[in-house]
């Protein structure tokens, strides 16, 4: 994630779990100018990460496969991103920058992604849903 944050220069924070084993006070700390989270004793991190996103109101990219933290994040404006889908499009731009290799196949195209498919849906089959286009759209950022 440090080699990833020097590429691209995006604000990365990394939350982790200290519900059972944390300390009495949530710790924050910066490790390769990623802000490293752990949630407090008794608290889960997706609890940090739904108050995070509540607390500076803007267009947050949120990296989980949690259907929770996924529902909440398309509610607040943000768009979730499946670690799957994320692991595919950092692997493949770093084969296109090491290799110059192009994949032609789009990395959206996984099975990672199922979870955020709109069902039996109206309109044009063939244009994707807005939510679709919102992750495509935010993939290609990363």
């Amino acid at each position: 994630m440090i080699e990833y944050r020097k590429n691209k220069g995006h604000e990365i924070t990394v939350v982790f779990d200290g519900w059972k084993t944390g300390g009495v006070l949530e710790d924050h700390s910066f490790l390769g100018g990623i802000k490293v989270v752990y949630s407090r004793l008794g608290e889960k991190a997706d609890s940090v990460i739904k108050r995070i996103i509540s607390a500076e109101r803007r267009e947050w990219i949120v990296i989980t496969s949690d259907r929770d933290v996924v529902s909440y994040a398309w509610s607040s404006g943000s768009i979730p991103i499946s670690s799957g889908d994320f692991l595919n499009a950092i692997e493949k731009r770093h084969m296109e920058k090491t290799h110059g290799y192009e994949d032609k196949d789009d990395y959206y195209d996984n099975d990672d992604h199922e979870e955020y498919r709109d069902i039996g849906r109206k309109g044009n089959p063939k244009k994707l849903s807005k939510k679709d286009r919102a992750i495509k759209k935010a993939l290609s950022k990363l």
